[in-house]
């Protein structure tokens, strides 16, 4: 930890840890929260994580706006709305007195999304970028892991409830946001005397592939998570300590395999590992679909919760081979919402066809969605893709 890099490694493995944790217990029982103490419907799950989802999809205009921040200021500041808002999520009674700290911490959450990758890949040089983010995956499921270990016990035992449990996970956040404030200036793990200057806003024709694998990945993704808790629960009557135990195994999994991942996006390629990933969804989200039993739905759940960060890790490093430094943050934030206007919109969509229609539909349509991704996923081509500003800057960078 002597080094600058080390010590940025430390601080926000620290935070990546806490958050993880926060929000692993906060999933683990807000589907039931929302269900046995708010009483929502089926459509409201889909309801409720569009106007979720409405943060993400503003991401771009909220990073535009504070881009003179420095980025570890930036994301510090992202941890204590999300701290605010999961320690107040207990104190709601309906769908719209929790609607107000689903979005605040929605704006703490998918603003630490974007500002985690680019610090992480901050720490080395693109050619490790995959390991760097495959630990600190690994290091996220490990909090997640504790997590739900932790909710298993204190919600089988009845020693703790609702609202004290989301008071933890804000408790969290807010010691996340204490780690990540000293996070160092550091650019491919050098230290910098100044933070490295971002730009305003980024929407650039080179970084096409990286919005449509940002595009499909949201509409996928949030047809998943919305739908996919809620079929457990509700078709399949399953609790708290089911659900705890169905999480456990999914994060002790993520934890062990998740830095070997990362090493593998680094040796065969962006390409190569997404193509794998978007197959083994399809696999995953058909099984939801097509057969109905627990035990293929759980192991389907398993499978699919496993693998699913994969899909953010490669994109950033396919974006950060073509794009120059200052162009990673607001384009890693451009990506987010480009995610997230299919993810507020595909939710309600879906949410509404549930009304007419079994659950499996929407899964049948997830599943559509990998597979255009992988067409997508096989033009990738980072070392004849750079862009030109990337091209400037290696070529300084080479004669400096």
């Amino acid at each position: 930890m002597a080094t600058p890099s080390g010590r940025g490694f430390f601080l926000i493995a620290s935070a990546t840890a806490a958050v993880g944790f926060a929000m692993a217990a906060n999933q683990n029982i807000v589907s039931n929260y929302f269900e046995g103490s708010l009483g929502f419907s089926g459509s409201q799950f889909g309801y409720i994580t569009a106007i979720r989802e409405i943060p993400g999809f503003l991401l771009i205009f909220l990073t535009a706006l504070f881009y003179r921040l420095s980025l570890p200021h930036l994301t510090a500041g992202a941890l204590l709305l999300l701290a605010v808002g999961y320690g107040f999520f207990g104190f709601s009674w309906s769908f719209w007195s929790v609607a107000p700290w689903v979005i605040i911490s929605s704006m703490g959450y998918h603003t630490w999304m974007q500002t985690q990758a680019a610090l992480g890949m901050s720490l080395t040089t693109e050619n490790k970028s995959g390991s760097i983010l495959g630990r600190l995956a690994a290091i996220n499921q490990a909090g997640a892991l504790i997590a739900m270990a932790f909710v298993l016990i204190v919600f089988h035992y009845d020693i703790l409830d609702y609202k004290q449990t989301f008071a933890i996970c804000g408790f969290l956040a807010l010691l996340a946001a204490l780690f990540i404030v000293r996070f160092p200036h550091l650019n491919n793990g050098e230290l910098q005397e100044r933070a490295v200057k971002r730009e305003r806003m980024v929407f650039r024709r080179e970084y096409r592939l990286y919005y449509w694998l940002s595009v499909l990945d949201g509409a996928r993704q949030q047809i998943f998570f919305s739908f996919g808790l809620w079929v457990l629960v509700d078709h399949f009557t399953m609790g708290v300590p089911a659900i705890s135990a169905i999480m456990l195994v999914t994060a002790g999994a993520a934890m062990v395999v998740g830095p070997w991942i990362g090493r593998q996006i680094d040796e065969r390629g962006e390409r190569t590992m997404l193509g794998i990933v978007n197959i083994a969804y399809i696999i995953a989200l058909l099984g939801y679909a097509f057969i109905d039993q627990i035990s293929v739905a759980v192991i389907c759940y398993v499978i699919y919760s496993f693998i699913f960060p994969l899909s953010a890790m490669g994109a950033s490093v396919y974006l950060r081979k073509i794009a120059p430094s200052s162009d990673v943050a607001p384009s890693l934030a451009m990506g987010v919402t480009m995610q997230h206007a299919a993810a507020v919109v595909v939710p309600i969509a879906t949410g509404f066809i549930l009304n007419f229609v079994g659950y499996q539909i929407p899964f049948m349509i997830a599943s559509v969605f990998a597979a255009i991704t992988i067409v997508i996923t096989q033009k990738l081509d980072p070392a004849n893709q750079k862009s030109q500003r990337r091209l400037q800057e290696d070529a300084a960078r080479a004669s400096a």
